[in-house]
């Protein structure tokens, strides 16, 4: 992209990059009427006066109403405000009125993490007391750039409080349900957002991702989770709660919805960005999804004893997505050794404790600890418990897994893993009020999320089937530093490849038609 573009021009460039058939290329099922509207469907839905943003939003309201209903219970936000919601949408239908849309994204609604600045909204963390103590003065800059584009900010979603757990179950704010099977878990830390574009409320959501919270819940609701390198988009307005690890990420139904959004909040670093200095931030690149001689020779890193560290079904779809990609574009699987994994993951839970146990140590003497959930607080107890001699031993171990890291990608030009060891399991009832402790299905969901946070590393998810009860199963890439484009480009052609095979989720809602019926 051209250093010191806008918001708006990035995201046109974005848009240049597209095969000019998209609108027909993705989720389209000739076994069934399933479908998810991408940011192109809805631009062109408005620009053509077949809907309008206001009216889309009235249906997006009426929809949050029924999934909210005792017998959905979907808990997808924490907070929205449908009159900011309709200002927004009468504004964005005027500019369509008058032939003057900002963007593509004029219209368009979008989902924001709790996580995330998004005004004028508190930020809770997914908690009922850290925004009584960190109160929110204006947009996180993520939100800033799109806000820009006229796309229509549409709530903050529900998640796992402060981020310290994978289910998405919160006991303040109800447990997020899978819109594949609402008796199951959404995943999280960035629950509500993941599941918000599983039922089609919207096409794109902002999440953070500090140890898998993006690609995890994105994995188990079957949609798109891309998490790009640290340092490529602004922390700005993002709650600090693990500073070296976490950063901001995109949930969206199709990877050109994904490159749409990238385009969008990429760029344009404030100085606050804690590490890397913008300066040493290479330029952004965007891949033109319509070319594809430029992906050929593909080389696929596997590490065959992590890779089948999964549940059967797990591996065997994910063989399987492995296998399709050698038969249609020749891209080979080479056998690699990725040593020290387990040190890696202790080293990373080291991290992200002592800085979340930093980060909120102020707070702490001023809460009533029955104002958390019991695994927040055991949590925080083993937060507590690690000593600066820990914190710089695990840092030595980040050097290191660099270094191993570094030598794959002198052979391979990705890392391929399943997403998650297991797909969404049952919800328990007895979890709704305290939060849950389920660290063997924990760690099954975080297994392959390391090397993202800790290394900082670009990775982006993709759904590549379904395990036997129809919940979706994901395939995972992990690329060198700043080669989010290579990641999108081979995330597209994985896409297109197995998008024929995705079923409809139980609960959806889809807002370019007359009906929002979820079920």
């Amino acid at each position: 992209m051209k250093p010191g573009s806008s918001s708006t021009e990035r995201v046109q460039e974005a848009v240049d990059c597209l095969p000019k058939d998209a609108e027909f290329a993705v989720n389209s099922n000739s076994d069934s009427d399933f479908r998810r509207w991408t940011i192109m469907d809805y631009s062109r839905a408005y620009s053509s006066r077949q809907t309008t943003p206001h009216l889309v939003a009235m249906r997006f309201l009426a929809a949050v109403k029924e999934s909210s209903e005792p017998h959905i219970n979907m808990s997808f936000f924490i907070n929205y405000n449908p009159e900011d919601i309709l200002r927004q949408a009468k504004e964005s239908t005027l500019r369509y009125e008058n032939g003057t849309p900002i963007s593509v994204l004029d219209g368009v609604l979008v989902a924001v993490k709790d996580e995330i600045d998004c005004m004028s909204y508190p930020t809770t963390g997914g908690t009922k007391w850290y925004h009584k103590f960190r109160f929110s003065i204006e947009d996180a800059h993520i939100v800033k750039q799109l806000r820009s584009c006229g796309a229509i900010l549409v709530g903050k979603t529900n998640m796992h409080e402060i981020g310290a757990g994978t289910s998405g179950i919160n006991p303040h704010y109800g447990a997020v349900r899978n819109p594949y099977d609402i008796k199951k878990i959404s995943g999280g830390s960035s629950s509500g957002s993941a599941a918000v574009v599983s039922a089609g409320l919207c096409p794109i959501a902002l999440g953070v991702d500090g140890g898998g919270s993006v690609r995890i819940p994105a994995s188990l609701c079957g949609v798109v989770g891309f998490k790009p390198t640290f340092g490529r988009v602004s922390h700005a307005g993002i709650l600090p709660l693990n500073w070296t690890v976490g950063m901001a990420g995109v949930l969206a139904g199709t990877v050109e919805d994904a490159l749409i959004a990238y385009a969008a909040i990429s760029g344009d670093l404030q100085v606050r960005q804690p590490t890397p200095t913008p300066s040493l931030v290479p330029a952004t690149n965007l891949p033109l999804l319509a070319i594809t001689n430029s992906i050929g020779n593909i080389k696929l890193a596997k590490y065959e004893k992590w890779f089948n560290d999964s549940a059967d079904e797990v591996r065997t779809s994910c063989e399987h997505a492995l296998d399709m990609l050698r038969d249609h574009y020749g891209w080979e699987t080479v056998e690699v050794t990725l040593p020290e994994i387990e040190e890696m993951r202790l080293a990373h839970y080291v991290t992200i404790a002592s800085e979340c146990n930093a980060s909120l140590a102020p707070h702490l003497a001023k809460i009533n600890f029955a104002d958390m959930g019991w695994d927040v607080r055991v949590a925080h107890q083993v937060y507590r418990s690690f000593h600066s001699r820990e914190y710089l031993n695990a840092q030595k171990i980040r050097n290191r897994q660099m270094y191993f890291h570094k030598e794959i990608f002198k052979h391979a030009d990705v890392i391929v893993t399943p997403t998650t060891g297991v797909t969404a399991y049952p919800l328990q009832r007895d979890t709704f009020k305290t939060g849950e402790l389920d660290y063997i299905n924990g760690a099954a969901l975080v297994r392959f999320m390391i090397a993202g946070n800790f290394l900082g590393l670009p990775a982006i998810t993709v759904m590549v089937g379904c395990d036997r009860g129809g919940m979706p199963i994901s395939i995972q890439f992990i690329g060198r530093p700043w080669s989010e484009a290579t990641l999108l480009h081979l995330a597209y052609r994985l896409q297109a490849i197995c998008s024929r095979s995705f079923k409809r989720p139980m609960i959806f809602y889809d807002l370019l038609k007359e009906e929002t019926a979820g079920q």
